[in-house]
């Protein structure tokens, strides 16, 4: 394993009192070092324990944000941007101490362009709120992790989720941000365009950053109509093999499905347990057609055909909305559910993305290195685009059972970046994946990456010690 231990203590330092009494004075009772508040601010679904910033500080505008990187650049204290903390891989972790600087507060819809498909929105507006904000503009924001996360974390972890397929990921789906730079300075990346060739391309060096780069305060995203049809099927297989063959089948004829979600026996049982649904516990497919009314129908009876032809069976309809709702959140939730199948554990969630081609090799092996471990564990992924998440369910008090659960997740790694793969293709590196993304990009990447960080925050006070170590 090359995972870099959570807590640094020896390269923590103490809030500077005279920072503390000049953040005090600026903003008052938004500045707080409460130890419930910090510690609420330290932790994330991250298998790592709590490491609490030394202050947080809730930010309302931009300009809160650029009067926060002043103070911390005079005093060369860190600064952690946080949202709906429910980053994977211990984004938000203090490791150095520091100034969490909460965004959740800057949650306006700045403006909607319905006739440019465009909205403008403050980093703490989450998908959900800005869906609900634009229904009756007949409009919608595809990008669904899962976790109702905000658009600034989305944007900073270059999310993507169940729609990805299709729809593609926030890398795809951001015409421009602004951000505050370690310097203090406002910059909007871009203009609404739909493209442009002018520059470097800022926009997208920022998404994905972490908030190691710069802190995000506004982001403008593509909007797209509702479908006019909408339908949604269930379909058990066989084998983990026959699901991910008809996976592949679908994407390489080109068949257009919104959603194409991979779930196995363990995950449907723990579905089914905490959603009251009653799912064939078996190797299962979720699918979503959106288009008109032909070309729903078109599409899920090719997708049937090829489902049938590889020993699907049980082929269930979801068309009206309560049903297709009640289906998908139960998907939404399946990272709770699977935790609850051992109450007081933690999870490790791998998150690797392969060519789809490759599908069935790295599925496969993840499966067979779970299921030789002996861990109560889980498969379920966004297979169309080649995702998929292994969740293995730990003692987080148990440093042994710890020690082999990360030694199952390194396998599982090393085997998708075998295959072509990715590390991550939605979590980010944070500090799980420090080592695993120095392997992938190679010393000359990392060097290239690390010159970056540099140029933009030569004091390092944003979200130090993740990504990498400099």
């Amino acid at each position: 394993m090359n995972h870099p231990k959570p807590i640094l203590d020896a390269l923590k330092r103490p809030l500077p009192p005279a920072l503390e009494t000049a953040l005090a004075a600026r903003f008052g009772e938004r500045f707080t070092v409460s130890q419930a508040v910090r510690d609420h601010h330290g932790k994330d679904e991250s298998p790592f324990p709590t490491v609490p910033p030394d202050a947080v500080l809730y930010a309302r505008s931009t300009h809160d944000v650029v009067a926060a990187v002043g103070l911390c650049r005079e005093h060369q204290f860190p600064l952690i941007p946080y949202g709906a903390g429910s980053s994977i891989e211990g984004q938000l972790l203090a490791i150095h101490g520091g100034l969490s600087l909460d965004l959740t507060g800057m949650n306006r819809v700045l403006s909607v362009a319905a006739d440019d498909l465009t909205a403008t929105v403050e980093p703490g507006v989450t998908r959900k709120q800005l869906n609900l904000e634009i229904r009756d503009t007949g409009l919608f924001f595809p990008i669904d992790p899962g976790a109702d996360a905000t658009l600034g974390g989305m944007a900073a972890t270059r999310a993507s989720g169940t729609n990805a397929v299709r729809y593609g990921t926030m890398r795809e789906n951001v015409l421009s941000l602004t951000v505050v730079t370690a310097e203090g300075k406002v910059v909007k990346t871009a203009n609404r365009a739909r493209k442009s060739s002018a520059g470097y391309d800022l926009t997208r060096l920022f998404i994905g950053s972490e908030g190691t780069l710069g802190i995000i305060t506004e982001v403008t995203v593509r909007l797209y109509p509702q479908p006019e049809a909408i339908s949604a099927a269930v379909v058990n297989f066989p084998s983990a093999a026959a699901a991910v063959d008809t996976v592949i089948q679908t994407i390489q004829l080109g068949v257009p499905v919104a959603r194409c979600e991979f779930l196995d026996p363990p995950s449907i049982r723990a579905l089914n347990e905490h959603s009251k649904l009653e799912l064939r516990e078996a190797y299962t497919l979720f699918f979503e057609f959106h288009g008109s009314e032909n070309g729903v129908a078109e599409q899920a009876a090719v997708v049937q055909q090829l489902s049938t032809d590889n020993g699907g069976a049980d082929f269930e309809w979801a068309s009206r909305p309560e049903d297709r709702t009640r289906l998908w959140n139960a998907r939404h939730n399946a990272y709770f559910a699977c935790l609850q199948q051992r109450p007081g554990c933690k999870a490790i969630s791998t998150d690797t993305c392969v060519p789809i081609s490759r599908l069935a090799e790295s599925l496969e092996g993840a499966r067979k290195l779970l299921q030789a471990s002996g861990f109560q564990s889980m498969i379920i992924g966004h297979v169309g685009d080649g995702n998929f998440h292994c969740v293995i369910l730990v003692d987080p008090n148990d440093p042994e059972e710890m020690q082999r659960a990360e030694l199952v997740n390194d396998q599982i790694v090393r085997l998708a970046q075998s295959l072509d793969g990715t590390c991550t293709g939605e979590h980010g590196i944070g500090l799980h994946k420090i080592g695993f993304l120095a392997d992938e990009a190679g010393e000359d990447g990392l060097e290239l990456m690390r010159r970056i960080k540099v140029a933009l925050d030569p004091l390092n006070i944003l979200n130090p010690g993740k990504i990498f170590r400099l």
